[in-house]
């Protein structure tokens, strides 16, 4: 029977992410439920200095306001046509918030949730990012485009770059003249150049499918990129886009995240786990951990200003929506 207990402890505190005389790669700390939240929970924005996290709720056709530091829910924006990209700004407190369903970009107080403008993009408005060199926004949506939008949305689309399929994620490139953007449709990643604003290359050897998530360790020139057919971690040299090392890693990934403190990366799958990943300065992976999260929690947010991770789980069962709130060792 000892030997029974022991083994099954050393299972628990593999999926934990433990191993003997180590520390856990990352700590539950807190979860909070989101009663009433139905279907798929798509990406997530944090106010580091409210203490304040907004899920696009995709199934529900919410925005839900999520303080973390007293644990619960604290607003709501209702009545959205399947929101999917977020971003907010802390400059002036604006939430930007992009709906797949009705190609819509819009703008809200982000103290008291007021709507403050929006603008018609086009069908699927997916994934926002900001440049910090134009203070623009760049919203990936339609067929294959990222449009370059003015904050206020006023004035229409300043520039846009057409690719071959619908955007996934992208990431400005580690000298700021590029975009790097996943095309899981054409089973590429477009190389972009900002300046004349065209693609200039595809990388089309990964040799995986369903490459949705990215992230960039600008330092080391490196790009992360997580497939699902088959579920692997993708090390690409950003300079060429050479794979430089690949490994398996959990299934139904949408979110991945490069923490440049730690050297470690963080893969969010449906599967139910979070990887995490060692990335030596030599660029070498290494799987340090696997945590169990839950059934169809894909996508999270890393916020280094508070050291956590926190991940978005979905309705299932008798258990309802919640966000899990990991603390980084």
């Amino acid at each position: 029977m000892a030997i029974r207990n022991a083994v099954a402890w050393l299972a628990g505190a593999l999926i934990c992410g433990v191993a003997w005389g180590q520390k856990p790669v990352l700590t539950l700390e807190r979860v909070i439920p989101l009663p009433g939240v139905e279907g798929r929970i798509d990406h997530l924005a944090a106010d580091a200095d409210g203490r304040r996290v907004f899920l696009a709720a995709l199934g529900n056709g919410t925005i839900e306001v999520v303080d973390v530091a007293q644990g619960q829910r604290v607003g709501e924006i209702k009545e959205l046509k399947e929101p999917q990209g977020l971003f907010y700004f802390p400059r002036n407190h604006t939430l930007y918030v992009a709906t797949g369903g009705d190609g819509m970009v819009r703008v809200y107080n982000g103290h008291t949730l007021a709507f403050a403008g929006s603008m018609t993009l086009g069908n699927d408005a997916d994934n926002i990012r900001f440049d910090h060199q134009t203070d623009t926004l760049m919203v990936g949506y339609g067929d294959g485009a990222i449009a370059f939008l003015p904050m206020n949305l006023q004035g229409g689309v300043e520039a846009e770059v057409k690719l071959p399929a619908h955007p996934e994620s992208f990431q400005v490139s580690s000298d700021g003249s590029h975009l790097i953007v996943n095309l899981p449709h054409d089973q590429s990643i477009a190389w972009v150049d900002l300046a004349p604003l065209r693609v200039a290359s595809k990388w089309t050897h990964l040799d995986a499918q369903s490459n949705f998530p990215m992230d960039v360790d600008r330092k080391n020139r490196r790009v992360f990129v997580a497939c699902r057919a088959p579920a692997q971690l993708l090390e690409l040299d950003e300079a060429t886009g050479t794979v430089l090392q690949r490994m398996n890693t959990v299934d139904d990934a949408d979110d991945l995240f490069f923490d440049e403190e730690r050297n470690r990366l963080y893969v969010i799958g449906g599967e139910g786990f979070v990887d995490v990943v060692d990335v030596a300065k030599g660029g070498k992976m290494t799987p340090i951990g696997r945590v169990q999260t839950a059934g169809g929690a894909r996508t999270g947010l890393l916020i280094p200003a508070w050291n956590k991770l926190v991940v978005a789980a979905p309705h299932r069962g008798t258990d309802p929506a919640r966000l899990l709130v990991y603390a980084l060792p």
